[in-house]
């Protein structure tokens, strides 16, 4: 996710439809999927037809696929019935019994209570809801009602398993959350179903409303034994509404922290390792968050702070603001928060009470704001040599974003010595300073970008397509005053004083033009023409050098493929022609290596003029300029396909001769006759 590239896709054939979640086996790192009800599918990783994994028909309909850390996976049935995965497999086919008559599954949920797999889930009949507890190992059922409540009715559920008991926590329509207690059961050999319907009493939990405003809630997770997140949207009198995810502290009925969604929500959110999972717009939002022991005083501040004039309580953290900075850097109490969200859960510890008096990494930046530019590149190269290891990452990004954010205010200001020796000496990313490509992009700043793109493993597609175009279209003049490293090229581009390439005899592996006159029909250019062209560089050496840098940034094909579409066909055509230019050097080397450092490699050159021909084909195919440089690539690459296809053909006896060399003894003088078929 921090990296935002896609890991693995696999598809369902046309007319079949994924009809559960699919979930991960922890044990043994397979995924498993359900289509169409009943068809289950078993792959690992790097599998990649689909059609082709494990596949197994069930008997019954399947509602959820519940995998368990240490518990393995729990297939929960539209009957109510429950199998866990081995069983299930050793007999596919085997008869599923219906526990659930006429009702409707709701939600469910799996847990591990010791080593036995628990699995809770609640049903809808007529407007009565009912919860039902099972212990698949132990084949064990108990069915519970849920206590009706008067003009309000369940949205949704979750749950936890602590000391032998479930707490079951509902959010209802009347904007409040209860909590319903369930011991789990000892069964015995004896016990037998009762037809006597245990009623579950319920408990108020929380109201969710402060101020006048009151949450509509639409999802709710469990943090901890004191914390709940309940996702929704805020109506407040005289007020539009609006989406936020908000933590609540549920020992004291407060509100802890709040973030405003604008972009709209789905109403789902999820809840693993620490982290919310959550639909904000058209973006999958991740946001890491830690809670830590509840106090009154940590409440009862939290509110405190928030109460300010014509401030609500449902902050807006949209940008990395000043008040932010503070919020975001609370040492060990802070809640960690990916991208733009930032939180803060306060909480009392012993560590809390005893915090050193020196200023934190917030508040020393937001000190540093007004500093002169002297005084604020000594005081940040201080900060990143003291900051502690477990934060340099945070802390350094947001060095680069105080600086950043300065350049952007104040347009005269570029540290840009400052900069990129904070990018070549730290090991950065892109989604810890978003905002540094797109100034160095605006104050021009070749070496930075290259530097970047060399380094950052999670550039986004649209920002390296604009370093491509950005130079593809700079002249080679304006290049030549700019300080970029040259070290990728140095070695294979050799530049003479009148700026032309020196020319070296060459032999490609398996290129001669008597063979590509035997394969085509047309004769090609005079022999020296063709050479030149071919040995010829079509950029500069700065240029080629910031080239090779695109080439090292990592990309998602699908992604890049519609941007490159809107590369201009002049800049596209001088593009392809240096790919074609490095395709031919990599053919001159037995190992298909160019020397230096940080060179393109074969197939970094191969996939880049694959990429760049599918989204341009159609453009080139009608540009007169690019007719002949489409006509020297189909030649090479075909001349190539014949040479390895001879060296295959050979193949075996080449083989057979090392296998004999090993044999013959050195010296031992024979004369051998090898007949090659």
């Amino acid at each position: 996710i921090s990296d935002q590239k896609p890991l693995g896709c696999w598809s369902v054939k046309h007319g079949q439809i994924l009809t559960c979640p699919v979930v991960c086996n922890f044990e043994t790192h397979e995924y498993i999927a359900v289509h169409d009800d009943k068809v289950l599918r078993i792959w690992k990783n790097e599998d990649i037809n689909l059609d082709k994994a494990f596949k197994a028909t069930l008997s019954a309909d399947v509602y959820r696929i519940h995998s368990l850390p240490h518990g393995g996976p729990v297939v929960l049935f539209r009957g109510g019935a429950v199998r866990t995965l081995d069983v299930l497999l050793e007999a596919p086919q085997q008869e599923i019994e219906n526990v659930i008559s006429g009702e409707v599954i709701r939600w469910s949920g799996a847990f591990m209570e010791g080593q036995q797999p628990v699995l809770i889930f609640t049903t809808e009949k007529g407007g009565d809801f009912f919860v039902y507890v099972q212990k698949p190992k132990l084949s064990s059922v108990h069915r519970y009602k849920l206590e009706q409540q008067e003009s309000a009715k369940p949205l949704c559920f979750t749950a936890h398993v602590t000391n032998q008991t479930v707490t079951l926590l509902c959010l209802y329509s009347n904007d409040s959350v209860y909590q319903v207690l369930i011991p789990l059961q000892q069964d015995t050999e004896e016990e037998e179903e009762e037809e006597k319907e245990e009623i579950l009493s319920k408990s108020l939990l929380l109201n969710l409303s402060v101020s006048g405003a009151v949450l509509k809630g639409t999802s709710l997770v469990v943090l901890d034994k004191d914390h709940v997140a309940v996702l929704g949207s805020l109506a407040a009198p005289g007020k539009e509404r609006r989406e936020c995810l908000t933590i609540w502290n549920t020992k004291f009925q407060t509100l802890q922290t709040s973030k405003e969604l604008p972009l709209g929500t789905s109403g789902q959110l999820w809840c693993y390792e620490e982290k919310f999972f959550l639909i904000h717009g058209k973006v999958l939002t991740v946001i890491m968050y830690k809670c830590e022991t509840s106090s009154l005083a940590a409440a009862v501040g939290k509110l405190k702070d928030s109460q300010t004039p014509d401030v609500s309580l449902f902050l807006n953290w949209n940008t990395l603001e000043d008040e932010e900075l503070v919020v975001s850097f609370q040492s060990q109490e802070s809640v960690a928060l990916k991208a733009e969200s930032r939180m803060n859960l306060r909480s009392r510890s012993t560590a809390a009470e005893e915090q050193p008096a020196t200023l934190s990494v917030g508040q020393r930046l937001l000190n540093l704001k007004g500093a002169s530019t002297y005084v604020l590149e000594t005081e940040l190269k201080k900060l990143m040599a003291k900051a502690p290891t477990p934060d340099l990452q945070a802390t350094i990004g947001c060095v680069v974003t105080a600086l950043t954010d300065r350049c952007k205010r104040n347009p005269k200001y570029y540290p840009q010595n400052f900069l990129q020796e904070i990018v070549e000496t730290h090991n950065l990313s892109y989604s810890l300073c978003p905002d540094l490509m797109s100034v160095a992009l605006e104050k021009n700043d070749m070496h930075l970008l290259q530097m970047c793109l060399e380094r950052f493993p999670d550039i986004p597609e649209e920002v390296t397509y604009t370093c491509l175009k950005a130079f593809l279209s700079m002249s080679e003049a304006h290049l030549q005053s700019i300080d970029v490293d040259v070290d990728s090229v140095i070695c294979y581009i050799d530049v003479e004083m009148d700026d032309k390439e020196v020319k070296t005899e060459i032999v490609e592996n398996g290129f001669s033009a008597e063979m590509d006159q035997d394969m085509c029909d047309t004769k090609f250019p005079k022999e020296s023409h063709f050479r030149s062209e071919e040995e010829s560089c079509p950029v500069g050496l700065q240029k080629a050098a910031l080239l090779n840098a695109v080439l090292h940034s990592a990309y998602t094909e699908t992604f890049l493929l519609p941007h490159l579409k809107n590369l201009p066909a002049q800049q596209a055509i001088l593009f392809l022609r240096y790919l074609y230019y490095l395709y031919v050097k990599c053919s001159e080397k037995v190992n298909t290596t160019l020397p230096g450092i940080r060179s393109p490699t074969i197939n970094q050159i191969m996939d880049w003029m694959c990429l760049l021909l599918d989204a341009q084909f159609t453009v080139m195919v009608m540009l007169p300029e690019a007719k002949e440089l489409l006509s020297n690539l189909h030649k090479f690459v075909r001349a190539q396909v014949r040479f390895y296809s001879e060296l295959n053909k050979i193949e075996g006896s080449l083989q057979e001769l090392q296998r004999l060399n090993h044999l013959r003894e050195s010296q031992t003088y024979s004369i051998e006759v090898l007949e090659i078929i």
